[in-house]
């Protein structure tokens, strides 16, 4: 129960989703799950920012190596699609942690979005450098 009392929506009575997730635990503070939200959506941008790029090495003629701007496309398109999926995962185990009051889990997105941009923008370097 909220400082506001109880709270109504325009869904009232329907399921939300991930049903699994809303079944356990309490509502948190409505400002962690926003946070969370904002969250999510930072990285979606991220995946977006990633899609453009590969999109972009691989049908602008940029007069840059071929092999390596293909190489680049790949790196930054694969990053772009699986980005989302671990940013769903993220969302979802930080919300499962708030609902359940345990501590929040270390992020397992960062790593490999850093090694997908280091890779994907060395090779569009050298695609450059050798083109």
């Amino acid at each position: 129960m909220s400082i506001f009392g109880k709270v109504s929506y325009a869904g009232a009575g329907r399921p939300r989703f991930p049903r699994t997730l809303y079944g356990e635990g309490s509502e948190p503070d409505p400002r962690f799950t926003m946070a969370n939200e904002r969250t999510f959506l930072a990285w979606i941008r991220t995946a977006l920012a990633l899609l453009a790029a590969g999109v972009t090495l691989a049908v602008v003629d940029l007069g840059l190596q071929e092999e390596l701007r293909i190489g680049a496309a790949t790196v930054f398109l694969v990053g772009g699609v699986a980005v989302p999926g671990q940013a769903w995962c993220g969302w979802l185990r930080t919300e499962r942690a708030l609902r359940r009051d345990l501590p929040l889990h270390p992020t397992r997105m960062m790593l490999s979005t850093v090694v997908a941009v280091t890779v994907g923008g060395a090779l569009a370097g050298l695609a450059a450098l050798v083109g």
